[in-house]
């Protein structure tokens, strides 16, 4: 059975694709199979109408519906719009969690699509430069990724799209301090999460 919807805390994430453009050595996909007891591989990628009808009927008591699964949600950008535009409809709040690399995965500039659909961006930062980012994440896209993923988090914050950076506490105080110092310079908000 495929999990496209799971809860976690006061929200509810959408599990879009197992595809992603990283494989980042802290990610929770080595060595597990899901979260909260929900097996979160998939099968089948899902149609924006199976993540709708896989909605509960009242959303009333999640404070964000948030896409992020076992991927890089945003292989899935047309069908996060759509949902993301369906979930605004009936008065909830939208998030992505994302790697930032969208543009470098279709070629173009496609930040346009969360425009309406999706309230807040939080792109994992996770270095403070690209040789780093790449021995962390392992990008698909080498080091290029790095830029990639700052020039979408501002061309996301400039169309009007709540941004945060996150980096998680794991890398250390001095590359956490260096990475504050590149999102002040940047005009970027950054987060400071704990490994767990």
């Amino acid at each position: 059975m495929n999990n496209y919807v799971y809860e976690v805390g006061d929200n509810l994430y959408i599990n879009l694709t197992n595809k992603c453009s990283n494989s980042c050595f802290f990610c929770i996909r080595n060595g597990h199979d899901g979260m909260n007891g929900k097996n979160l591989w998939l099968d089948k990628e899902p149609t924006a109408q199976d993540i709708i009808d896989s909605l509960p009927q009242n959303l009333d008591k999640y404070r964000e519906v948030v896409f992020c699964g076992f991927g890089e949600p945003t292989y899935k950008i047309d069908v996060m719009s759509q949902v993301g535009r369906y979930v605004k409809s009936k008065g909830k709040k939208t998030r992505v969690n994302t790697n930032g690399q969208a543009n470098l995965v279709f070629g173009e500039d496609v930040t346009d699509k969360l425009v309406g659909a999706i309230d807040k961006v939080n792109v994992s930062l996770n270095a403070s430069n690209a040789e780093e980012y790449q021995r962390i994440c392992h990008s698909v896209f080498g080091e290029k990724a790095f830029d990639a993923m700052l020039d979408f988090a501002e061309e996301c914050r400039d169309k009007g799209i709540d941004v945060i950076m996150s980096v998680v506490d794991i890398i250390g105080d001095k590359e956490v301090a260096a990475c504050r110092e590149l999102c002040e310079k940047r005009g970027l908000n950054l987060r400071v999460r704990k490994f767990e």
